[in-house]
């Protein structure tokens, strides 16, 4: 039987979690990622650095900015993580992303965080010009998936990113 409380695009705990924190099907707050795009795009690091902005950082913020999604069961390998999506959380990280997407040859963009329970930062989330998304903690940078949807999949179930590596 067909469970009208859950979706195709992800998986039941997953898009239980993402409902509670208020995201549902059709969820599109334009006005909101405009003015965050406008905050990003008007800082300047001290030494320079600007984030890079493009349209699936836009359409994520769109979608899904704003929301506090705590993980609706156990993970499967690790804790699921809970997340805190406003890229304001990165506004001070452009020279870090900057570097990042230096290394990656892309642009990369805050899109929000990994959080404790008390919402205290655990890790920086990024979004590069092609969707894929990434984590930045202090034991190195992760890739969750080549879409935010992947990524939120993979962190809210508790599985295992893949660390980001030279060569």
């Amino acid at each position: 039987m067909y469970d009208r409380t859950t979706t195709a695009r992800f998986p039941g705990l997953v898009d239980t979690a993402l409902r509670a924190a208020g995201w549902q099907p059709g969820r599109w707050d334009i006005r909101q990622a405009e003015h965050w795009a406008d905050t990003l795009r008007g800082y300047v690091s001290p030494g320079g650095h600007r984030h890079g902005l493009f349209p699936a950082a836009v359409e994520a913020w769109a979608e899904f900015g704003g929301l506090h999604i705590e993980p609706g069961g156990p993970g499967q390998a690790l804790a699921p993580a809970a997340l805190w999506l406003d890229p304001l959380h990165g506004l001070h990280m452009a020279r870090t992303l900057a570097d990042l997407g230096r290394a990656l040859g892309t642009e990369v963009c805050p899109l929000g965080e990994e959080v404790t329970a008390d919402r205290e930062h655990q890790a920086l989330l990024a979004m590069d010009c092609d969707g894929r998304v990434y984590s930045l903690d202090h034991s190195g940078d992760w890739y969750l998936g080549a879409d935010l949807d992947q990524a939120l999949t993979l962190l809210l179930s508790g599985h295992h990113p893949h660390r980001l590596t030279l060569g």
